[in-house]
């Protein structure tokens, strides 16, 4: 029977679940943007997809597929119990989870993955085994390798059967802000055949060739989002790409990310404490099952150092203490900008004449006022939303350590959010009732355009203190923050270019790469839609959330 034939239909709660996540979630998040979708393989084709775990909930939500979450999560009297449970998700018992191994169990829930795939299904899991908050990416399991030998091995006698394995990288600007960011980059697939892959064949299955394949998984993901030793790496390397391309620059959200994923290798290399090996190579081969790929490797390095290699060690050492110490004076210039409540691009266009800033004040209070006039209507719906959202968010955060809960912050947000706000729509349609068919529509119709007036009433606070800010701080501090910047800029188009492989010229690069999409809008559509499109580039700084005073996170 063909494959596609033997598919499950897909249940009504499913499809509803997934249809009302993907709005909230677009509501959350200011812009989701997806790269590669040419990657994600037809209706029908095994597939096995795999991502980096740091948001929770929101991961799966993200790319909503049949998955696997913790068993700890069923049968609670919670909303985001049902939501696991009527999504299809299958109870994984971990052992971290259980003080008595003996109630570990998941030979039935194996058994319905493997199914799964032999019927042509696609499934989602997190290779590092749990949700993290930290910015490195935790060792990833061998489990997804070895579901793949096992499927291989059921179905070795059928020649025409492959399973893919699909991974993908997750970057969130800002995971628990509102109306931040998010980048999602599927990386090139592997197909697995098993006439073509004897070694990850039972009984002949060698754990090198499925720590062969753990390791691809883990170069694949680590290469498309921001994996750091620490937040100061993440966050130093962020100044710096805003220096190398500053706001403004016409570049897309994965240029944007793939520039800060630039520094990030270039500073977490060095500096004390934030040493840590490269992953490797992005390709795994077939392994013979005889030879370890480390035996391999060490032959090739037991060459004598020779004179000129000693040379190149010391150009190396050279650099590292040119990237630590422009790494400390990054952090010193992004401490001096917080403390001024400014951002570079006042520094980088040179001090105003007063006349300007004032001229330029006028202008923005007037502004101010008028979008606040129409975001007010709407502002009295979203401050239930608002506050129930804060609450919850204070009283989780206290549940427990950082590294525990903060992982699960924005879950959190996107559920009482979504609760709290169907109580507003739905009070508001009560309250109407006479004109319910009206108000089912205006009401969500009216929430939405006052948040995007209230998007730009932010921005237009924000540089309006700025601007107040450049007043006060005066003319002679400003020159002293320019000169620095410059010399700044000088050393990080060095790195950039002679080191990191970077562009010359990042706004003609970028231009020329990423054509009029800016990596927000597709289509003619979505091209030509105004104000209020969900999708529409509403800000230049990639890293702006929904927030009156500047953020250093």
């Amino acid at each position: 029977m063909p494959t596609d034939q033997r598919l499950q239909r897909t249940p009504l709660s499913y499809i509803l679940i997934r249809w009302l996540f993907k709005f909230v979630l677009k509501v959350f998040y200011g812009t989701i943007v997806i790269e590669n979708e040419q990657y994600i393989p037809q209706r029908g084709e095994p597939c096995i997809f795999c991502a980096n775990h740091t948001n929770s909930l929101t991961d799966a939500l993200l790319n909503y597929l049949r998955m696997t979450a913790k068993a700890t999560q069923f049968g609670k009297r919670t909303f985001s119990s049902w939501l696991i449970e009527s999504s299809g998700a299958l109870p994984l018992k971990r052992r971290m989870d259980y003080e008595d191994p003996g109630e570990i169990d998941n030979s039935d829930v194996m058994n319905k993955l493997y199914e799964a795939l032999e019927h042509g299904d696609a499934v989602c899991l997190f290779p590092e085994g749990m949700s993290r908050y930290q910015p490195a990416l935790s060792p990833l399991k061998t489990g997804v390798a070895r579901i793949i030998s096992e499927v291989l091995t059921r179905r070795r006698n059928d020649p025409n059967f492959e399973v893919t394995l699909l991974t993908c990288s997750i970057t969130y600007m800002h995971r628990q802000h509102f109306r931040s960011d998010v980048l999602v980059t599927f990386n090139p697939p592997i197909k697995f055949r098993p006439q073509e892959c004897p070694s990850l064949l039972a009984p002949q299955a060698n754990f090198r060739s499925i720590r062969a394949l753990t390791s691809f998984m883990a170069d694949q993901i680590s290469a498309g989002t921001l994996d750091a030793p620490s937040w100061d790496v993440i966050s130093t390397a962020k100044v710096a790409a805003g220096i190398y391309a500053p706001l403004g620059t016409n570049m897309s959200l994965g240029d944007h990310v793939r520039v800060v994923k630039a520094f990030v290798e270039g500073f977490k290399k060095t500096g004390k404490g934030w040493n840590q090996e490269g992953r490797g190579t992005h390709r795994w081969v077939e392994l013979d099952a005889d030879v370890s790929p480390l035996d391999k490797d060490a032959n090739r390095e037991d060459a004598v150092v020779s004179a000129e290699e000693d040379e190149k060690q010391e150009d190396a050492r050279r650099h590292d203490l040119a990237v630590d110490a422009l790494a400390q004076d990054l952090k010193d210039y992004h401490h001096v900008l917080l403390l001024l409540s400014i951002k570079d691009d006042r520094i980088r266009v040179g001090p105003l004449a007063r006349r300007v800033l004032m001229a330029r004040i006028v202008v923005r209070t007037l502004w101010l006022a008028v979008l606040s006039v129409l975001s007010l209507p709407g502002l009295f719906l979203w401050a239930p939303v608002f506050v129930a959202t804060k609450w919850s968010a204070t009283r989780f955060k206290q549940t427990g350590p950082q590294e525990d809960v903060w992982d699960e912050i924005a879950q959190q947000k996107l559920l009482v959010g979504l609760l709290s706000g169907t109580c507003v729509w739905m009070t508001c349609v009560l309250a109407t009732l006479p004109f319910a068919a009206v108000s089912f529509f205006f009401v969500p119709s009216l929430m939405w355009m006052s948040l995007r007036f209230m998007e730009d009433a932010i921005s237009a606070f924000r540089a309006l203190t700025a601007l107040i800010n450049l007043l006060w701080i005066g003319r002679r501090t400003l020159l002293q923050l320019s000169e620095r910047r410059q010399e700044l800029h000088r050393r990080i188009m060095t790195i950039a270019v002679d080191r990191l492989g970077l562009p010359h010229d990042p706004e003609k690069h970028f231009r020329q790469s990423g054509g009029r999409e800016k990596g927000r809008v597709r289509g003619n559509w979505e091209s030509n839609t105004g104000y209020f499109s969900i999708r529409r580039r509403r800000k230049r700084d990639w890293n702006e959330i929904l927030r009156i005073w500047p953020h250093d996170e």
